[in-house]
């Protein structure tokens, strides 16, 4: 094999109560990357499609990626790769890391997979070293194990993937707003009182039983962040209508998808989602905002091959 073409989903992380522990990945955003053996040892980023990003491959993080894992595996070849990006960078739906991700993977696939998947998180959050200066694992691995995942530990390193039910879709609807990670972590307090993280775990707790059991009402009821959103959503406009309408229209609950400004909802069918969409879209047609919408099933298998 000397050319791979893949597939690097978007992924929603935290899902309301899991904050910096849970992530889940789409099946039908994302972003298509392609990478060609070469026969020098350099890693060279000849296309960028649909955003504004480095060439130069130590400042891009798929470029980061494939750098660490051809010097670990002392590859004998070098890569071209070229990215698409099918949607915007700052979105909150973890566009650094489907280029990580996606680079991860790929690169694995060009070696005879030789790693993990849990090897390959740890390549891919040295990309989110170099995107954002945090080595946060809970979007890559939501891309590249699919469906949902828990990051259970960080040192060392434990990634639990988690059953998700085959019915469930999400909706999601990102403003064209800007709203910097650095800053959507400041606003998250260091310290909450102990009913509140009673509540927090619980909910926590709740959710993974409920996508273990297919029980859609325990998934809805457990969709409740008392932590990163109730300070979050003040940076994303009309975050309160968007929830409340997608809820009202069957939604099982919404939140923020990573620190924003995209916002989620679950849906236990298709049609529901749709009508979820519909329900969001309403709520900003006449903001002033631009924005995205997007329905998507959950992506069993998170990166694939195109």
């Amino acid at each position: 094999m000397n050319q791979i073409r893949v597939f690097s989903p978007a992924t929603v992380a935290n899902v309301s109560c899991g904050y910096d522990a849970m992530g889940f990945a789409l099946e039908t955003l994302g972003d298509d990357m392609i990478f060609t053996k070469t026969d020098s040892k350099d890693v060279v980023i000849s296309k960028i499609e649909g955003a504004n990003l480095p060439y130069e491959a130590n400042k891009n993080v798929a470029g980061v990626v494939a750098l660490l894992m051809l010097e670990d595996s002392k590859a004998n070849f070098g890569l071209d790769i070229q990215i698409f990006k099918n949607f915007k960078p700052g979105s909150g739906l973890g566009s650094s890391a489907a280029s990580a991700s996606g680079t991860a993977f790929a690169v694995n696939h060009l070696l005879g997979n030789k790693y993990s998947n849990l090897e390959l998180t740890k390549f891919a959050m040295q990309g989110e070293v170099a995107a954002c200066g945090s080595a946060i694992a809970d979007n890559v691995a939501a891309a590249i194990y699919g469906g949902f995942i828990l990051v259970k530990n960080y040192e060392p390193l434990d990634i639990v993937s988690i059953p998700t039910p085959t019915n469930l879709v999400a909706t999601i609807i990102h403003p064209q707003i800007e709203i910097k990670t650095e800053d959507a972590r400041k606003v998250v307090p260091t310290q909450i009182d102990l009913k509140t993280a009673i509540t927090q775990w619980s909910n926590v707790g709740g959710l993974i039983s409920g996508l273990h059991r297919n029980d859609f009402d325990l998934i809805g009821r457990c969709l409740v962040d008392l932590v990163a959103e109730p300070n979050r959503k003040k940076l994303i406009p009309l975050f309160d209508d968007v929830k409340q309408s997608a809820i009202a229209v069957g939604a099982l609950g919404a939140g923020i998808s990573g620190s924003g400004p995209s916002i989620f909802a679950l849906s236990k069918n298709l049609e529901t989602a749709q009508k979820v969409e519909a329900a969001m879209d309403a709520v900003y047609k006449n903001s002033g905002i631009d924005y995205n919408t997007y329905v998507s099933h959950i992506s069993k298998t998170g990166t694939r091959i195109q």
